[in-house]
């Protein structure tokens, strides 16, 4: 089993749901804000690895919903600007263990990552409870 520093947006519902997925399968889960973090464009890059630039951005943030932000139009340095200016941009979690970070949470990919030990994940485990408005994963906790 590892420890996972794991960012989160507090009192998100699937973040939630992440994290006692991830006890359940035996792993340390270390919480931190997401929007207190004192991210920089390196540090926040490293979480992305692979994944399109479109694939970095919250599909729930207000902006990106609004159509203010269309992640698909962005080159890599203007995503990372608008994500330091406003954490609430950032695809969450963002998981760190032991150097290697990903960022989302797809429960099969987690799981040749790091192991669930065979817990299975329910199918709305990225995604805002459905009878949770968007925005109150989207708002900042108070």
């Amino acid at each position: 089993m590892v420890t996972i520093v794991f960012y989160e947006k507090p009192g998100c519902a699937s973040n939630t749901r992440q994290k006692r997925l991830l006890a359940a399968a035996g792993h340390t889960v270390l919480a931190r804000s997401v929007l207190t973090e004192a991210w920089n464009a390196r540090r926040l890059r490293e979480f992305f690895g692979t994944l399109p630039v479109a694939e970095w951005f919250n599909p729930s943030a207000p902006r990106v919903k609004s159509g203010e932000v269309r992640p698909e139009a962005l080159d890599e340095a203007a995503a990372l600007g608008l994500m330091l200016a406003d954490p609430l941009l950032i695809r969450r979690p963002l998981m760190d263990v032991d150097g290697q970070c990903r960022a989302g949470f797809d429960p099969d990919a987690v799981d040749r990552w790091i192991g669930l030990a065979g817990k299975s994940a329910p199918a709305s485990i990225e995604a805002c409870n459905k009878g949770e408005p968007v925005a109150a994963c989207a708002l900042p906790a108070a």
